[in-house]
């Protein structure tokens, strides 16, 4: 008799409605990527781009410390190359 009274309120056996079921998985996955992209959006709008002034001073500091390196680098290459010579000349 319960069973008869769940029936007619519109739910199963299990205590479930029958709109509870979940949607497929093609439903889900297209839910789920408008989420995502939804968030994104978002997220976009929330950058704060650097003004040109301050990306051509960030690019010159990296202009100067790759140029500082580089000479840093092939200094190292220089001294290693002459010590080599160097040590092929007495051993031979």
């Amino acid at each position: 008799m319960a069973e008869d009274k769940k029936k007619a309120e519109g739910k199963k056996a299990d205590g479930k409605k029958p709109e509870d079921k979940k949607p497929n998985a093609f439903v889900r996955a297209g839910q789920g990527s408008a989420r995502f992209l939804k968030d994104c959006k978002a997220e976009i709008k929330k950058i704060v781009w650097p003004t040109p002034k301050t990306v051509f001073k960030n690019m010159g500091v990296v202009l100067v410390t790759i140029a500082v390196i580089g000479l840093f680098i092939f200094g190292l290459d220089m001294l290693f190359t002459n010590l080599l010579g160097q040590i092929m000349n007495v051993a031979g």
